[in-house]
């Protein structure tokens, strides 16, 4: 015989499943950053050459810097690395941050999206992955 679905789980499920989908836009939103960066990283570093001048950061090291924040963002979008993704991600936004800071920008825009970004990527892992939610249940 078929179990019956308890009523107070029905809105249960529907809130979880609204979760999963707002941490899947949140985190397409960080993967969808992450790639416009490294992607101009590596085909466009003259774009970004002034804010490369003003952090202090040569030229050559867009060949370094783009793989690396699309490798990042591939480990984050595949479900299975997502939270070694996540862990990198913040890792180099940290690091971005950290640029902006020694040259005396607090608060400039590029350190408010990176800010923003990386609690996007741990929001967007938090509402996708109930493992996340286990570890740290932050909402009971």
């Amino acid at each position: 015989m078929p179990e019956t679905m308890n009523l107070h789980q029905v809105p249960e499920t529907m809130t979880l499943h609204r979760a999963l989908w707002a941490g899947r836009i949140m985190s397409a939103f960080v993967v969808i950053a992450l790639v416009a960066d490294g992607t101009i990283q590596l085909f466009a570093p003259a774009q970004i050459a002034s804010m490369l001048q003003e952090t202090g950061f040569a030229m050559d090291l867009t060949r370094v810097v783009g793989p690396i924040i699309l490798a990042c963002a591939v480990l984050y979008a595949i479900p299975a690395t997502a939270v070694l993704g996540a862990i990198l991600v913040t890792g180099f936004l940290g690091g971005a941050i950290c640029a902006d800071v020694r040259i005396g920008e607090l608060g400039a825009p590029p350190e408010i999206i990176s800010l923003l970004l990386g609690a996007m990527t741990w929001g967007g892992l938090y509402a996708r992955d109930p493992r996340i939610r286990a570890i740290l249940p932050l909402i009971r």
